[in-house]
C-alpha cells in the first residue's frame, strides 16, 4: 500500500486573509474600548487602530484634549486638540491640511489629517485622527468607518455602565427596604441576653455583624447560593432570638446546588417576607426553605403558612407596585428576568387563607453569570 503525501490546506484568497487580519486586529482593540473613552483605553487600543488604518500616525482625543498618540512625528500631537474642535462642532469627518498643522521638522511625512467624530448616544465624545502624507478618498472613507466602529464599542461601554448603575440602584433600593425595625429589634434582642446569657449575646452580635456586612457589601453583582443562604441563616437566627418558639424554620438544601451563581440579595428578601407574613395574622410562624437540584436548573422555594394574599395584588407587586406589604418582590423578579431571561421570573403561589410559596428557578450555568 502506498501512502500519498497530504496536501497543504489552502488558507483562502488574499482577500480572505486580509479580512481575517482586520477582524483579528479589531478584536484586539475592542476590550480596551469597552472600558469607555479615557486615557487608559486610548493608550491600549490606539496601536491596533493604527494597524486597521495603515497610516503613519493616529491620535485619539476626547472633547478636552489628546488622550493618546501612536506613530511617527509625535510632535504633531500638540495639534490634535485644535484639529478636533471643528469636527466636534460640525459633527462630521473632515480633512485638515498642512496649514492647520504647521511643522518645522525637515522631511516630516505628515502633511494632512483625517479627523472623524466619535459619537455615543448622539453625543460627540471625541475624535479619531489619522495622520498621513496624502488624504485619499479611500483613506477618508476608511477613517470614517473605523471611527463608526469605535463609536459602536464606546456605545456598548456606555450600555454596560448604564446596566451596572441600574443594578446598583436596584440593590440599593433593596437595602433601603431592609426593615429598620428588624435592625433595632435585633439589637434589642441581643441586649436582652447581655446579662442573662452573655455567650449567646456575643454569638448573636457576631451574626448581626456578618449579616449587615453581607447585605451592605459594595462589590459583586452575583454571589453563590451558599453565600446567600448563609446570610439567610444569620437573619433567621436573629429573628429566632426575638420570637423564640413562635418561629419554626425548616431548611432542605441539596448540596449540589450550593455553588450555583445567583443575583446578590435575591433570596433574603423573600425570606423576610415569609417571616413577616408567617408570624402575622393566622400564621403559626412555620417557614420552609427548599433548594432542589433539577437537571440543568436549581429550584428554590420559600414558603410560609401565613394568611396568604390576593393573587391580583401579587401580580401588581411583581409589576412594581408598592401597595403590597412585601420587601422587594418586584425588584427580585426584575433582576432574575434581566439576568437569566423572561422565563426565570418569580412564581408566586398564594390565596387568602392558604399561605404563600415563592418559587425561584435559575440555570446552573449561564453565560456571563459568575459569583
Amino acid at each position: 500500500m502506498r501512502l500519498r503525501g497530504l496536501r497543504r490546506t489552502h488558507l483562502g484568497t488574499e482577500a480572505d486573509r486580509a479580512t481575517f487580519r482586520t477582524l483579528h486586529t479589531a478584536s484586539l482593540a475592542s476590550p480596551a474600548l469597552r472600558g469607555g473613552l479615557n486615557v487608559t483605553s486610548a493608550e491600549r487600543s490606539i496601536r491596533h487602530l493604527r494597524a486597521l488604518l495603515g497610516t503613519p500616525a493616529v491620535a485619539l482625543t476626547d472633547t478636552d484634549g489628546l488622550l493618546a498618540w501612536d506613530g511617527v512625528a509625535a510632535h504633531h500631537g500638540t495639534h490634535a486638540p485644535a484639529l478636533a474642535r471643528p469636527t466636534i462642532d460640525q459633527g462630521s469627518t473632515r480633512v485638515a491640511l498642512h496649514r492647520e498643522m504647521p511643522c518645522d521638522q525637515p522631511g516630516c511625512a505628515l502633511r494632512s489629517a483625517i479627523v472623524s467624530p466619535l459619537v455615543v448616544d448622539e453625543r460627540i465624545v471625541g475624535t479619531l485622527q489619522a495622520f498621513t502624507s496624502v488624504a485619499t478618498a479611500g483613506l477618508v472613507r476608511a477613517a470614517d468607518e473605523v471611527s463608526q466602529w469605535v463609536s459602536g464599542q464606546l456605545e456598548l461601554a456606555e450600555l454596560d455602565a448604564s446596566r451596572t448603575r441600574a443594578i446598583e440602584a436596584e440593590v440599593s433600593a433593596l437595602r433601603a427596604q431592609i426593615s429598620p425595625h428588624f435592625i433595632y429589634n435585633s439589637l434589642g434582642a441581643i441586649a436582652s441576653f447581655v446579662r442573662t446569657d452573655p455567650d449567646r449575646a456575643r454569638e448573636l452580635l457576631l451574626e448581626f455583624a456578618d449579616f449587615t456586612r453581607y447585605s451592605f457589601r459594595s462589590h459583586g453583582e452575583f454571589t453563590t447560593l451558599a453565600e446567600e443562604l448563609r446570610s439567610v441563616e444569620r437573619y433567621l437566627l436573629l429573628e429566632q432570638a426575638r420570637f423564640g418558639e413562635r418561629l419554626a424554620v425548616s431548611l432542605r438544601i441539596a448540596p449540589e446546588v450550593l455553588p450555583v451563581a445567583v443575583p446578590f440579595l435575591c433570596i433574603q428578601p423573600l425570606v423576610e417576607n415569609a417571616v413577616r407574613h408567617g408570624l402575622g395574622g393566622q400564621g403559626s410562624g412555620r417557614i420552609t426553605i427548599v433548594a432542589r437540584d433539577l437537571d440543568q436548573e436549581c429550584v428554590i422555594e420559600v414558603e410560609d403558612d401565613g394568611a396568604g394574599e390576593d393573587p391580583e395584588r401579587v401580580r401588581r407587586a411583581l409589576a412594581g407596585a408598592t401597595e403590597l406589604d412585601s420587601v422587594g418582590l418586584g425588584n427580585v423578579d426584575a433582576r432574575l428576568r434581566n439576568t437569566f431571561g423572561e422565563d426565570y421570573g418569580l412564581v408566586v403561589e398564594t390565596a387568602p387563607g392558604a399561605g404563600t410559596k415563592v418559587i425561584v428557578r435559575v440555570p446552573k450555568f449561564a453565560p456571563g453569570v459568575h459569583a
